[in-house]
């Protein structure tokens, strides 16, 4: 049997190794996309502004953030606040719809290569189930309730009105599924329902295995 010790320890590693490598794959993804730019001859401003844009990069982002807070010892509110049950929750929910959307509305259209797909696979697979893994052995379980689900919905919704109004200045969407210009906004606002409708089933899935993880942990 592990000692308390030893297990803080292989906490420890495998919350270091997850947020470098969350870390890893946005630098090369940003490095990319401020290459091309370059090469383009266009602004590093509008290619700083496309990266902060992706919903994958956003949610790897906090990802990293959390895992990073996770090996700060230094006390403060924030780090408090990212280190809640109900946000690394709500995080773990958030990447959880990541690797889905792109493995099953995603892969299939692009073959990155190189450096690109290095950025893909970590951004879209090893990180998320490496997340995953972290929310299902360390995170506290037992606290969730299903007003979370409405609490964690804003992020997703946020960030699809923020896109609208983006594409409606630039004529430019992240996502082929989101784009007005090409689909309408009819069929825009059914597949983003489809989406969120897909983000509430892993909220609800997420709460409920909180539950039954919480109560086995109770002593008997």
């Amino acid at each position: 049997m592990i000692n308390p010790g030893r297990r803080l320890t292989l906490r420890q590693r495998f919350v270091s190794v997850t947020a470098l490598l969350g870390w890893v794959g946005l630098s090369i993804q940003l490095y990319l996309i401020l290459l091309v730019r370059w090469e383009l001859g266009a602004s590093l401003l509008g290619g700083l502004v496309n990266t902060f844009s992706f919903f994958t990069v956003l949610t790897n982002i906090l990802v990293a953030v959390v895992l990073t807070w996770e090996l700060t010892e230094r006390p403060c509110a924030v780090r408090r606040w990212f280190l809640l049950p109900s946000v690394r929750s709500g995080i773990a929910v958030s990447i959880a719809l990541v690797s889905l959307a792109y493995n099953l509305l995603l892969r299939h259209l692009w073959q990155p290569e190189g450096s690109q797909f290095v950025a893909d696979e970590l951004l879209h697979d090893v990180v998320p189930v490496l997340y995953v893994v972290y929310w299902c052995r360390w995170v506290p379980k037992g606290s969730l309730r299903l007003g979370h689900v409405g609490l964690w919905m804003i992020y997703p919704v946020v960030y699809f009105a923020y896109l609208l109004l983006r594409g409606n200045s630039l004529a430019a969407y992240p996502y082929p599924f989101i784009d007005v210009t090409k689909l309408g906004y009819p069929q825009v606002f059914i597949n983003a329902g489809g989406i969120l409708a897909g983000f509430v089933v892993i909220a609800l899935g997420v709460v409920g295995l909180d539950r039954w993880m919480g109560r086995r942990a109770e002593p008997k």
